[in-house]
């Protein structure tokens, strides 16, 4: 059953999905939460993409259900091998808007990316339909490879996060989840705030003390909410995105407030030159507008999970099917792993 506690990850049959599955598993066990994993297709486009390539039968629903349940198989034995397990759905026709009213009922969302197409192209597409813009709760985007195709190595313990900081409400939403993250894990906090370039600029030194007044302010009700948590701040000249995208290389986790329309969306996902969707080496942890107005609803509270949202039922929710499945064995859990992260001991 759907509840306030669960992690969804979306998979597909791509490695960058079981990759996904596989940091959604490591961080429920970690955070005592449960796991579901639903799988997403679409007939009859979704055997263009990264669905099982023995599929012939195009517009042959009971082949794409068949396929399906074989993929939620394969995800639920990499959970398995966490130590997790996860209850299994599977969505058909728009996975976009499913996605997102599903996301009502859910304390984290996780999808993979780079995985030529699939899920996360129709997830991250565009701006007007992304849903780390639109959805109701975090959502966790974990790349497969770096820009270079180099495959990306997952750490089973979290150490390093950092946080894109501004004073906007999403700003200061990312903040205080990015805190609270990294206290769960007793990992080290780098706040990174950009400015522009100010060199050659009159007064250069004094505008540059007022942005560091400026986040040393926010960062105060941090140091007094979670004391024992090491907080390092770093104001960086130019634009946010490559501060945050070169971040990705050297820390576990990026978080970074959405506002849904303009903002960091365009930082999020923007072009392919510029979006840190498409660029960022490490899992990236979006926070978006809904949920931040969820927040805003309660006052001064903060939500723990989406459970501040309406949420709906699965019957409520066109295309989505509680399925159970058996997992796989253990040894193709084993085999995918080596596949997607040939470092892991």
């Amino acid at each position: 059953m759907i509840n306030d506690k669960a992690i969804l990850v979306g998979v597909d049959g791509s490695h960058a999905s079981y990759k996904a599955t596989w940091w959604a598993a490591n961080y429920a066990k970690h955070a005592g939460l449960t796991l579901q994993i639903v799988c997403a297709y679409s007939l009859p486009s979704y055997a263009a993409v990264s669905f099982d390539a023995t599929y012939t039968a195009m517009g042959d629903d009971n082949a794409a259900h068949s396929d399906a349940q074989e993929i939620l198989s394969k995800a639920k034995a990499i959970a398995d091998e966490q130590g997790v397990e996860a209850a299994t759905l599977i969505v058909t026709g728009d996975p976009a808007s499913v996605f997102v009213e599903l996301s009502r009922n859910y304390n984290l969302i996780v999808i993979g990316n780079r995985g030529k197409g699939g899920l996360a192209e129709r997830l991250l597409g565009t701006t007007s339909s992304s849903l780390p813009a639109y959805a109701y709760c975090p959502i966790v985007v974990v790349p497969y490879t770096d820009d270079d195709g180099n495959l990306m190595h997952l750490n089973n313990t979290i150490t390093k996060v950092a946080v894109g900081s501004d004073e906007s409400k999403w700003g200061l939403k990312a903040l205080d989840i990015a805190a609270d993250f990294a206290s769960i894990w007793g990992a080290e906090l780098d706040v990174l705030s950009a400015v522009p370039n100010l060199k050659g600029v009159d007064g250069e030194d004094d505008v540059m003390k007022s942005y560091e007044d400026d986040l040393e302010v926010r960062i105060k009700p941090l140091q007094e909410s979670h004391p024992n948590l090491k907080i390092n701040k770093r104001i960086v000249s130019g634009p946010a995105v490559s501060a945050l995208t070169k971040a990705s290389y050297d820390h576990d986790v990026v978080v970074v407030g959405s506002r849904g329309r303009g903002g960091f969306t365009g930082l999020l996902l923007g072009s392919t030159s510029q979006g840190l969707l498409q660029h960022a080496a490490g899992p990236v942890y979006v926070v978006p507008r809904k949920y931040v107005e969820a927040a805003e609803s309660r006052l001064d509270t903060v939500p723990s999970s989406p459970a501040e949202v309406p949420t709906k039922s699965l019957e409520e929710i066109a295309g989505v099917e509680e399925i159970p499945v058996v997992k796989a064995e253990p040894e193709v859990a084993k085999e995918i792993e080596k596949t997607i992260d040939p470092d892991r001991q």
